[in-house]
């Protein structure tokens, strides 16, 4: 059986990272209709690269990168008890490579890196309506906490 593997992203991987991220955008479309139309763009992923406060995994499978995901440590608000959290984003998973796990395993490559830092507190994002990343989120561990709430006037 063909391992996968998890790594830290490089400049190498920009172009197929830039693909996965108009995947994420494709995908999350339909829960948004405040996006703009195509083309968009949701991060600087050379940026993301660059910055020492985050780290960009991806996934391999026979040195095809099949998947990503980031995590950002973000200064908290100063009233909650913890001065610092993680941020996840950049999920994404080759579609042909669904359900095999390779979300947790970028998940809790990034966890390692997180608790290596010293954080214990992690966040993400995800549309409410978005059912298959909400199932995937909670099977990883996460509960929802916040709703984020919109009206068009």
């Amino acid at each position: 059986m063909k391992e996968i593997k998890i790594r830290l992203a490089t400049t190498e991987d920009i172009a197929v990272l830039k693909s996965f991220e108009q995947g994420i955008i494709k995908a999350e479309r339909p829960f948004d209709e405040t996006l703009k139309p195509d083309p968009i763009s949701y991060y600087s992923i050379e940026n993301l690269l660059k910055n020492d406060a985050t780290a960009v995994a991806v996934a391999t499978l026979e040195d095809k990168l099949i998947g990503s995901a980031y995590a950002t440590i973000t200064p908290a608000k100063p009233h909650l008890k913890h001065s610092k959290y993680a941020y996840l984003g950049f999920m994404y998973v080759d579609p042909e490579q669904r359900g095999k796990g390779v979300n947790k395993s970028i998940i809790d490559f990034l966890f390692r890196w997180i608790k290596e830092k010293n954080i214990t507190e992690v966040r993400l994002d995800v549309y409410s309506e978005n059912a298959a990343a909400l199932r995937a989120y909670k099977k990883a561990g996460f509960k929802e906490h916040l709703v984020n709430m919109r009206m068009k006037i």
